[in-house]
């Protein structure tokens, strides 16, 4: 569980009206801040956006008035504004770098992820020179409780990542990582698993059939010199 609990009970139209003022500030900050019809517009984009939702204008104003209450967005318009625009307070209340921003935004609007999804899919809110800063940022965000490694799935090669904050985030998914891991997220990201993804994509080595034979061998030979010194106790003596 995040330790930030103010922001990490957020609903799913909460989370996407953040992330989506999280994302224009960076990608179109011409029109930043945002109109309630903007905002509108941003969330039920068909495209950069899973789930694609279908928000009126009444359900925006009041994941605005909500996120408000809790601090984490503001009206920023003058008194003279035709219509009122509204910006995220995240940085004043969880801060973070560029970095951090980028993937937890994406991890909000387009729901868990693998490593090379979230490298693609940040680049024009951070570019990142390699997968292994993607990883390192993954691991900070969940050292604070504010991203959680999922269990990989039948099928799958990469883990995917979500973000800790409510919304969209499976509860099958995060109720499937609590019984593997005893709830504790950081302990699904170890230096073994961040090497072996980075790699290859692909799971940890198991044992050969040759390695397996040639240990059989070994057990037998053990038992048969076991079963011989019981016979003849006295063999090791003489």
């Amino acid at each position: 569980m995040s330790q930030f609990a103010g922001i990490s009970a957020l609903n799913a139209s909460e989370a996407r009206v953040l992330g989506c003022l999280l994302e224009k500030q960076k990608t179109t900050p011409d029109v930043y801040p945002l109109s309630l019809n903007a905002l509108r517009l941003a969330c039920n984009q068909s495209t950069n956006r899973h789930p694609v939702v279908d928000y009126d204008e009444g359900e925006i104003r009041e994941a605005v008035h909500r996120l408000e209450r809790r601090g984490l967005v503001r009206l920023a318009s003058g008194a003279g504004s035709r219509a009122a625009k509204y910006r995220h307070l995240l940085a004043e209340a969880l801060p973070m770098d560029d970095a951090e921003r980028a993937i937890l935004c994406v991890l909000m609007l387009r729901g868990p992820q693998t490593p090379g999804e979230l490298k693609q899919r940040t680049e024009r809110m951070h570019r990142f020179a390699e997968l292994d800063a993607v990883q390192a940022t993954l691991r900070r965000l969940i050292e604070r409780g504010l991203a959680v490694r999922l269990e990989r799935r039948p099928g799958q090669k990469e883990e995917r990542y979500a973000h800790l904050l409510g919304g969209d985030t499976p509860s099958a998914d995060l109720a499937e990582l609590d019984h593997h891991t005893d709830a504790d997220p950081r302990s699904a990201f170890g230096p073994h698993d961040v090497e072996a993804e980075h790699d290859t994509g692909s799971e940890p080595d198991r044992p050969t059939l040759e390695h397996l034979n040639a240990r059989l061998t070994q057990l037998e030979r053990e038992v048969a010199e076991l079963r011989a010194g019981m016979r003849d106790p006295f063999a090791q003596q003489q």
